[in-house]
Order: C-alpha cells, then sequence, then structure tokens
C-alpha cells in the first residue's frame, strides 16, 4: 500500500499573503487543525497550524491596548508565522504507507504533505493512519476475529489457514505482531473470517494443537 492510496488529495490551501486571522477562520470553518501554505505555481511553500497562530503576536504587545492589538494582528499574514518549506517533513504519493507512520512517529506531528514533483498533491494525516489499521483488521466486514497463538516456526500460520480454509469460509484478513508475542517461542496472529458460527472451526484449530486465544464476532 502507498500513500497515495490513502491520502486526502482536496486539500484546504492558503497563499504567504493571506491574512493570519482570515487563515485563522478558516481552520474553524473547515474544523482542520493546519493550512499546508502553497505559492501561485501550487507549489508547497509552508505549513500553517492553530499553534503557530496563537503564538503569533507583535512584540510590543504587551503595551498596547485591544483595539491596537486586534489592528496589528489584522496586518499580519500567514508568511510571517508560518513554518517554513526548508524545515518541513514531507513525503511522496508513492512511498509506502508505514514509511508515513514512521516519520510522523519520529517527527512527533499529526500530519504530512504529499509532495510530487515540487506540487502539493494531498496531505496524510493521523486520521487517515488509523483508517488503514481499520481495513488491515477488516473491522468494518464484519464476521470472526480469530486470535491464534502460533509456533514460531515456518508453516505454522501455513497450517492455520488450511484448517479453516476446510471450513469453506473466506478469510478477509490476517495480521501478526512482532511485538505480541506470548512468548520467545510463540507468536500472535489475528485472523478474521467471514463466518459468524466459529466454534466448529475453532474446535478443528485446537486438535491441531493450535490455541485460540479468542474469538469473537
Amino acid at each position: 500500500m502507498f500513500v497515495r492510496m490513502w491520502m486526502t488529495t482536496e486539500v484546504i490551501t492558503v497563499t504567504p499573503d493571506t491574512p493570519i486571522m482570515d487563515a485563522s477562520s478558516l481552520m474553524k470553518e473547515k474544523q482542520i487543525r493546519r493550512l499546508q501554505v502553497v505559492d501561485k505555481r501550487g507549489q508547497l511553500v509552508g505549513i500553517i497550524t492553530q499553534g503557530d497562530i496563537q503564538e503569533a503576536s507583535p512584540s510590543a504587545a504587551t503595551s498596547l491596548n485591544i483595539w491596537e492589538l486586534n489592528y496589528l494582528l489584522a496586518r499580519m499574514t500567514v508568511a510571517e508565522s508560518m513554518t517554513g518549506r526548508d524545515e518541513l517533513v514531507i513525503i511522496s504519493p508513492d512511498d509506502p504507507i508505514e514509511e508515513a507512520a514512521i516519520l510522523m512517529r519520529q517527527r512527533k506531528v499529526g500530519g504530512l504533505p504529499v509532495v510530487k514533483d515540487d506540487k502539493l498533491v494531498g496531505i496524510i494525516t493521523e486520521s487517515d493512519l488509523f483508517e488503514v489499521m481499520s481495513k488491515l483488521l477488516g473491522i468494518d466486514r464484519g464476521g470472526t476475529r480469530l486470535t491464534l497463538e502460533l509456533e514460531d516456526e515456518p508453516g505454522a500460520l501455513v497450517e492455520a489457514l488450511s484448517v479453516i480454509k476446510e471450513h469453506q469460509t473466506n478469510v478477509l484478513s490476517v495480521v501478526t505482531c512482532e511485538e505480541c508475542r506470548s512468548s520467545p517461542e510463540r507468536g500472535v496472529v489475528v485472523i478474521r473470517i467471514a463466518d459468524y458460527d466459529f466454534r466448529e472451526i475453532v474446535h478443528d484449530l485446537h486438535q491441531h494443537g493450535i490455541n485460540v486465544l479468542d474469538a469473537r464476532t
């Protein structure tokens, strides 16, 4: 899976000369936390966030009255508070989706601009990654979720899937997790199948020496 399969392509943008208060109003209206800043050619030049706007204030703010402060804020532009292009973490639409997850975690950011040929083509966010996880686990496809404990050896997963196959049911998803080991010799795998009545499948898995840690619809 690639970033282009999950990114949002309809990106809300502003230009560097957009008044900062207009950018703030736009974020509130669209219920978003960041705006991509592009030039007239559609090239990414920066990002401005709610935090940037909250921190933005004239240097002499403490000595100004409310009317003077509002006047100066109204004259400030996005360019004065945004994070510039050179400081941004970006990603390509052709990068694997897991690369986006790694970058967000390492850099502690909630979203990444997606850039191709220097032009902004989308944005990938934490919400998109949650959607990826949901699809991988097959949550929206119903059926039964089986959590199995398998020996850490070649063929263990194939054996479990073979048992399930004998019941003529579709396997909707298979997810493994290296960090979810029940012991150094045993791993955990989550398999989602189409059947809702899983009792016979669980029985046969046990008959083959496969431990079913959990089964639920």
